[in-house]
């Protein structure tokens, strides 16, 4: 018998439906039965006969028809929120952030599995796992080794020894000896008294990252945790049931305890979750529906569960991806504004960056010669000032190997922390089964991942500063040699002059976001844990610095184009031309004033497109270039072909 559950107010209620040629709102006046019938006054309800109401899906919050049939709107278990018309009362039900309604109703459960073995996984892995791309199961030797600290845990509590986290208490209470017949309790307690997080709550694709990071922590075979209680959370990322996990509220030692502690509650069944086919809802009824049970805690499982610096280093790999992403295609749209701004090559010369062989620099360096003007790809506008009296460019030209440069290597430098974090097992205390022992340890603290991200985040704001410079010298007239503000008829139209100040707010925000969380530091749990990381801020803001610098790139990106059109006829280098025709493919040449936020928003989006960005369109020139000019022995960026290069197989990937 098909069966609904449907949210009014405060409550989830479980509708039976023995007929579903039933309409919406039936089924909506059958819940309001079941909401008001254990309410000492109705709940307010005088009539459910007479109550106005409207019914929409969890699942793309999509209104019904009240006299629409059940069989033609619904499917079995689905979620759907009942609001009645002039309720006053506070619904406790979280609205989808801006773009989740569309993934769950673009959700397609994926066929391929990537193998964990707490090892081998990349921050590209990761962030491809919480795109939904893949699921998960565990190699065979994860598995064993699981099972082996598993053993071990059971014979401790067996001869009742006095075990940190395991037949003890936590933190401050460390020396308080918990009696056998208590330590399920204590694991539950440990997990309902840590999800004490604020804020709004991770995205779907953020949680996602976050459970598969701490699956593959926990098949390392270190935390000893049950081969049962982790495929169950196998059994929930592969569904996409995701806990509601608030983002603030980790200091990053002991590890990420509050998100963690979230992420854990609702695998128990309590809280919330959120899964395409319900959206938010209580955690119990998001499991049901899925055909899973709560989690049941065993010894040590709680701490195992909640000790570790996955929040930091889930959100660090997808800012190390979006740097790297973001960063490649800083070179290009730098080159671009060099060519309008009538720049000259010469300062790429390979020689000069030999002197200084940093990779970063010499892969910048070799970026531009292989965009601009050369025998492989000649350029009318570099042609048309090649005599001109100009000696030398502006820094914010001349110097992007040197200022990108950097940029890459630190890029390079983050990643291989975070690789270095995704495989690393960070609870505490230690489970060595081949020793036959545990050991306490500090593992769990999140300097490495904060400090890096901290870097990172000063690194990415460099190439927003940079491209703002740029920005102002297209629109400056003195300094372009172009129209004020990139338009005709100045005055009359402002053209990109508020453009302009947008990235230079954005920039400016930057500057703040940059000053390092992980040099603060506040005592916690009674001086028990006297020096934290600060990680989770380090990876939040370090996120947010980087999507700022997206949107300041795509606003010179537009006044590079811009400044094409009044060099025209003149003809730029193909691969830039490439570039070029990219931008107009979703943005029009600035005739007149018009709404801009459109257009930055149109080129933001070509910025992050993963199948035909700025990036895509110029890397097939670029890597033709380097096959043909780069010499064997020449240093380069650990960054340059790293995640791109067409010949990189994937590994671990399993057909269903």
């Amino acid at each position: 018998m098909p069966r609904f559950t449907v949210h009014i107010r405060d409550e989830w209620l479980a509708v039976p439906c023995r007929d579903s040629t039933n309409t919406i709102r039936w089924l909506g006046q059958e819940a309001l039965k079941r909401y008001i019938k254990n309410k000492p006054d109705n709940g307010g309800i005088t009539s459910v006969k007479d109550t106005r109401f409207v019914v929409r899906r969890c699942q793309g919050l999509g209104l019904l028809d009240a006299d629409d049939t059940i069989e033609d709107v619904l499917e079995d278990n689905d979620f759907v929120e009942l609001a009645i018309e002039g309720d006053t009362m506070s619904p406790d039900f979280i609205p989808c952030e801006p773009g989740v309604a569309s993934l769950s109703a673009g959700y397609k459960e994926p066929k391929e599995y990537i193998s964990l073995d707490g090892n081998s996984l990349t921050s590209t892995d990761l962030v491809n796992l919480g795109k939904g791309l893949y699921k998960i199961k565990l190699t065979p030797e994860a598995e064993r080794k699981v099972v082996q600290s598993r053993e071990l845990l059971d014979t401790i509590v067996k001869e009742n020894k006095v075990v940190y986290g395991i037949t003890t208490g936590f933190g401050k209470f460390a020396r308080t000896v918990i009696p056998v017949s208590k330590l399920k309790e204590l694991q539950e307690n440990l997990v309902r008294s840590h999800s004490a997080g604020v804020g709004n709550p991770l995205s779907p694709e953020r949680t996602r990252m976050l459970l598969a990071l701490r699956i593959n922590v926990l098949a390392k075979g270190h935390s000893g945790i049950s081969l049962e209680t982790l495929h169950a959370m196998i059994q929930a990322f592969n569904a996409s049931c995701l806990s509601f996990v608030p983002e603030k509220g980790t200091v990053g030692a002991s590890g990420d305890l509050a998100p963690l502690a979230h992420l854990a509650l609702g695998l128990m069944g309590e809280g919330k979750m959120w899964s395409p086919k319900s959206g938010w809802a209580d955690a119990k009824y998001v499991l049901e529906a899925h055909g899973l049970k709560p989690v049941t805690l065993r010894p040590k499982e709680g701490l195992a569960l909640i000790n570790g610096t996955q929040m930091i280093t889930s959100l660090g790999a997808e800012a190390v991806e979006r740097a790297l992403a973001i960063a490649r295609q800083a070179d290009v749209i730098a080159a671009l504004t060099l060519e309008v701004l009538k720049g000259t090559t010469k300062a790429f010369d390979s020689d000069i960056h030999s002197l200084r062989p940093h990779p970063g620099q010499i892969e910048v360096a070799l970026r531009f010669r292989s965009l601009l003007d050369s025998d492989h790809h000649p350029s009318q506008i570099a042609e048309s000032h090649r005599f001109c009296d100009r000696v030398q460019d502006a820094y914010t030209m001349r110097c992007c190997p040197q200022v990108h440069g950097v940029v890459n290597d630190t890029i390079a430098f983050v990643q291989n922390i975070i690789n270095t974090e995704i495989n690393s097992a960070t609870d505490n205390p230690m489970v060595f089964a081949e020793r036959g022992e545990t050991i306490s340890g500090g593992n769990f603290h999140g300097e490495y991942p904060a400090k890096a991200l901290d870097f990172l985040a000063i690194a990415v704001h460099e190439l927003a500063s940079i491209s703002e410079r740029r920005i102002e010298r297209l629109c400056n007239p003195s300094l372009s040699e172009l129209p004020a503000f990139l338009v005709t008829e100045g005055g009359l139209n402002s053209g990109f002059m508020i453009a302009h100040c947008t990235a230079a707010s954005l920039v400016s925000e930057n500057k703040v976001l940059c000053h390092p969380s992980s040099v603060d530091s506040l005592s916690t749990s009674a001086a028990t844990e006297d020096h934290v990381s600060m990680g989770g801020w380090a990876a939040r803001k370090a996120l947010r610095v980087i999507e700022h610098f997206q949107r300041v790139l795509a606003i010179e990106l537009l006044a590079a184009c811009q400044g094409i059109e009044f060099l025209r006829p003149l003809r730029t280098t193909t691969p830039l031309e490439k570039v070029y025709e990219l931008v107009r493919s979703v943005v029009k040449p600035w005739i007149k004033d018009r709404f801009m936020s459109p257009d930055i928003e149109a080129v933001h989006r070509l910025l992050i497109d993963q199948k035909a960005s700025v990036w895509d369109v110029a890397k097939p020139y670029i890597y033709k270039y380097q096959s043909e000019y780069i010499p064997e022995s020449r240093p380069v960026s650990p960054t340059a072909f790293s995640l791109e290069s067409p010949a990189s197989p994937r590994k671990r990937i399993h057909h269903e």
